[in-house]
C-alpha cells in the first residue's frame, strides 16, 4: 500500500494573506533541489510532442482540446519512479510546463489554419510552423510582466482551478505513482479498441437506429428524424471529463437540431413541393441546420466578450500598469526571479521584426505586411490579460470568441485596405492564427507559473524553458494538420465538412472570412441570424450558449455519446454518501477517462499515418485477410465479404460496436468505485 506524503501545501496556499503574512511555497526558496536536468528537459519535449499529437486530433474530432497538464503531471511523478533517483518535484514542475505547451498552441492552431485547407489555399507546413510558433513566442513575453501580479499580488483571490488540481497530484507524489499506472493501463485500453475498430474495422463504431429495423427506417424517411451515436472509448473518455451538466447541455443542442430543425425543412420541402423532399435527413442537416450552428457559435463567442466587458476593461488598465508603469523594486530571490525586463523588451522587438518578416513574405506588401503586424501587436497586447484572468479565474479561456473578433476586425480593416480574396483569406487566417495561439499560450502559461509558485520553482527557468515547449508543439502541430488533412481530410468532394474530422471552430472560420472577404458569395445570413437568436435565448435562459451551439453544429454522432460519459461521472458522484470517497472515485474515474481519451488520439495519430501506406496497400491487405476468413469460416462467399472481422453485416458488427460500449463504460465504472477510503491514492 503506498503511504501518503505527511507534507502538503502549506495552509495559507489557497486562501488571501493576512497583513504582514508572506506564503512560504512547499520548496523554500533557499533550498535548492535539481530543477532543469537532461531528464526533466527530455521528457517535457517528449511530452509536448505525443500529447500534441493527440490534442489536435481531439480538437479537429470533437471541437474539443483536452487538458493536457493533468496527465502530464501524472505521468511526469509515475516516470521518476523509473530512475534510482526519483525526480524531485521541481524537476516534474519543468516536465509539466515545457509538456503542457501541447494543448495551448494545439488550440491557437485548429481552431484557424484548418481552414485554409477546406478553402483550397493549400498552405505551407512552414507557414503553419511559423504562426503557431511566433504566436507562442509573443503569449509568453506580454505575460511574463502580469506574473507577478497575478500569482503572487492575487493569491488567494483568484482562484486557479486547473492549478490547483495539477499542484495536488504533484505534491501527492508517492500516490501518483499508482495514478500513473492506472492512466498508462487506460491509454493502451482506449487505443487499441479504438485502433482495431476503427482502423482495423473490426467491428462497427456508427451506430444509427435504422439499423434496429424497418419500423426505425420506415419513420426515419418519413419524419427525417434520425438518432446516430459513434461508440468509440474516445467519446466515453470525452464525456466524463466534460461532465453530465455540460454533456447534457450539447447534446440538447443537438437533439434540437435533429428533432426540430431537420423535421421542419424535411415538412416544409414536401409542401413547397419542390421535389427537395426527397433529400436524406444527413443532407437537410448540411444544408440548413449547420449554418443555424454557425450563426450560434458565433454569437455564443460574441456573448463571451460583451459578459465580460468589465473584466476586459479592467484587463487593459492592469496590462499597461505591469508593462509600461513604476515597477518597485524586488528582493531577488530564487522564486521570484523573472526573465529580466530588458531582455523581455529585446526579445519582443525581435518576436515584432520576425512577424513583420513574416506577413511580407505572405502578403509580398510592405505596407500590407505592416498593417498586419499592427493589428496583430494591439490585439494580443490588450487581450493577453484577459485570457491569463480567465484561466486564472474559471480555468478555461474564452479564445475562440476574442480569435473570432480579431478576425472580424482584422478582416475588415485589410479589406478597406484593399487586401481581399483568396491573399486577404489567407493573410486574415493566418493573423488569426497567431493571435490566438499567442492568447492560448498566454492563457495556459499563467497556470503553469501558479503551480510554479505554490511549488517553489524558479520562474525563470519555467520562462525560458517555455519557449522551448512551444517551438516543439508548433513543430508538431504544424505535422498534424498535414497529416491529417492528406488521410482523412477536413472536407468531403463537395465541399461539406467531413463527419469524421469536422474541425468545428475552423468551419466556423471559414464561414465567416468567406463572408467578409467576399461580399458577392451567397451566405444564409438568415440561417445565422436564426443560429444567433438561439444563442441569445439560451443564454437569457442561463443555459451555456456555446456549448449549446457546438451541439447544433458537430454531427450528432459526436456529441450523443458524451451523454454515457457524463452520466457515469454523475453516478460515481453519488456513489456514497462519504463526500471525500466519492471524490476520490471521481477523480479516479478522470484519470481513466484521461487515459481512454488520450490512447484513442494517439492510436488515431497511428492509424492516420498507416493510412498513408503507398496505394492504400493496408487496406488492401486487411480485406483480403478479412475476406479469406469469411469464406474460410463459411459466413460469406468469395462475392459477399465485408471488412468486419465478427460479423458478416455492417449492423450486426455495428452493434457489437455497441455492446463493446457498453463493456468499457461498465468496467470505468467498476474500476472507478475500487477506492479504498483509507488510502491516499487515487
Amino acid at each position: 500500500m503506498q503511504v501518503e506524503n505527511p507534507k502538503g501545501l502549506p495552509e495559507n496556499a489557497y486562501r488571501p494573506l493576512k497583513e504582514g503574512e508572506k506564503y512560504i511555497p512547499f520548496i523554500p526558496a533557499d533550498k535548492i533541489i535539481p530543477e532543469v536536468t537532461p531528464r526533466s528537459i527530455i521528457w517535457g519535449m517528449i511530452m509536448a510532442f505525443v500529447f500534441t499529437f493527440a490534442c489536435a486530433y481531439s480538437g479537429l474530432k470533437a471541437g474539443q482540446v483536452f487538458e493536457a497538464a493533468i496527465p502530464i503531471a501524472i505521468l511526469a511523478v509515475g516516470i521518476g519512479k523509473l530512475y534510482s533517483r526519483e525526480n524531485t518535484i521541481l524537476e516534474n514542475v519543468i516536465i509539466q510546463s515545457i509538456g503542457a505547451g501541447s494543448g495551448v498552441v494545439v488550440a491557437g492552431a485548429i481552431f484557424t489554419l484548418p481552414a485554409l485547407f477546406m478553402l483550397n489555399l493549400n498552405p505551407h507546413f512552414l507557414t503553419i510552423f511559423v504562426a503557431a510558433f511566433l504566436g507562442g513566442v509573443l503569449g509568453i513575453l506580454f505575460l511574463i510582466p502580469l506574473r507577478r501580479y497575478f500569482v503572487a499580488d492575487q493569491h488567494g483571490i483568484l482562484p486557479f482551478p486547473e492549478a490547483t488540481a495539477t499542484t495536488e497530484i504533484l505534491v501527492t507524489g508517492e500516490s501518483a505513482g499508482n495514478q500513473s499506472k492506472t492512466l498508462i493501463l487506460s491509454m493502451l485500453a482506449g487505443g487499441i479498441l479504438d485502433f482495431v475498430a476503427e482502423t482495423l474495422r473490426f467491428w462497427g463504431v456508427h451506430f444509427n437506429w435504422t439499423m434496429l429495423g424497418t419500423p426505425f427506417k420506415t419513420f426515419t424517411t418519413k419524419t427525417k428524424m434520425l438518432f446516430k451515436m459513434e461508440t468509440t472509448t474516445f467519446f466515453i473518455g470525452l464525456g466524463y471529463i466534460v461532465g453530465l451538466r455540460y454533456a447534457f447541455v450539447i447534446v440538447a443542442g443537438s437533439f434540437l437540431a435533429w428533432f426540430v430543425f431537420v423535421p421542419f425543412f424535411g415538412y416544409a420541402q414536401s409542401l413547397a413541393g419542390n421535389g427537395a423532399a426527397t433529400m436524406t435527413a444527413n443532407a437537410i442537416f448540411g444544408n440548413y441546420v449547420r449554418p443555424i450552428g454557425i450563426g450560434a457559435i458565433a454569437i455564443a463567442g460574441l456573448l463571451g466578450i460583451v459578459k465580460n466587458f468589465n473584466v476586459i476593461v479592467s484587463s487593459f488598465s492592469i496590462g499597461f500598469k505591469q508593462m509600461f508603469g513604476h515597477h518597485e523594486k524586488h528582493e531577488e530571490v530564487r522564486t521570484d526571479k523573472d526573465i529580466s525586463m530588458k531582455t523581455i523588451i529585446t526579445l519582443l522587438g525581435v518576436a515584432i521584426i520576425a512577424t513583420f518578416v513574416f506577413y511580407y513574405i505572405l502578403t509580398k506588401s510592405f505596407g500590407f505586411g505592416l498593417l498586419t503586424l499592427i493589428i496583430t501587436f494591439v490585439i494580443t497586447f490588450l487581450f493577453t490579460t484577459v485570457a491569463a484572468r480567465a484561466i486564472a479565474i474559471v480555468g478555461s479561456n474564452p479564445v475562440s470568441g476574442m480569435t473570432l473578433v480579431t478576425l472580424i476586425i482584422g478582416s475588415v480593416i485589410l479589406v478597406k485596405a484593399g487586401l481581399h480574396g483568396d491573399k486577404g483569406m489567407a493573410v486574415a487566417l493566418v493573423m488569426g492564427s497567431v493571435v490566438c495561439t499567442a492568447l492560448s499560450v498566454a492563457g495556459g502559461f499563467i497556470t503553469d507559473l501558479k503551480i510554479g509558485y505554490w511549488l517553489g520553482a524558479t520562474p525563470y527557468n519555467q520562462e525560458r524553458f517555455k519557449f522551448l515547449g512551444i517551438l516543439i508543439a508548433a513543430a508538431t502541430v504544424g505535422a498534424a494538420i498535414y497529416l491529417i488533412n492528406a488521410t482523412l481530410g477536413f472536407t468531403l468532394p463537395n465541399g461539406q465538412p467531413n463527419p469524421a474530422m469536422p474541425a468545428p471552430q475552423a468551419n466556423v472560420m471559414k464561414s465567416i472570412i468567406l463572408t467578409l472577404m467576399d461580399p458577392k458569395a451567397n451566405i444564409p445570413w438568415i440561417l445565422y441570424g436564426v443560429g444567433g437568436i438561439v444563442a441569445l435565448l439560451m443564454d437569457i435562459l442561463g443555459v451555456p450558449a456555446l456549448a449549446f451551439a457546438l451541439g447544433m453544429y458537430l454531427p450528432q454522432e459526436l456529441n450523443t455519446p458524451l451523454l454515457v460519459g457524463g452520466f457515469l461521472a454523475w453516478l460515481l458522484g453519488k456513489s456514497t454518501d462519504d463526500e471525500s470517497l466519492a471524490k476520490k472515485r471521481v477523480q479516479k474515474g478522470t484519470l481513466i477517462a484521461s487515459g481512454l481519451l488520450a490512447g484513442s488520439a494517439l492510436f488515431g495519430i497511428l492509424g492516420a499515418v498507416l493510412r498513408m501506406i503507398p496505394g492504400g496497400s493496408l487496406d488492401n491487405v486487411k480485406i483480403n485477410f478479412l475476406e479469406r476468413l469469411w469464406y474460410w469460416m463459411g459466413v460469406a462467399g468469395k462475392e459477399g465479404h465485408h471488412a468486419y472481422l465478427f460479423a458478416p453485416t455492417e449492423r450486426v458488427a455495428t452493434l457489437i460496436g455497441l455492446v463493446v460500449m457498453i463493456i468499457v463504460s461498465a468496467l470505468l465504472y467498476k474500476f472507478s468505485l475500487n477506492v479504498e477510503e483509507k488510502d491516499g491514492d487515487l
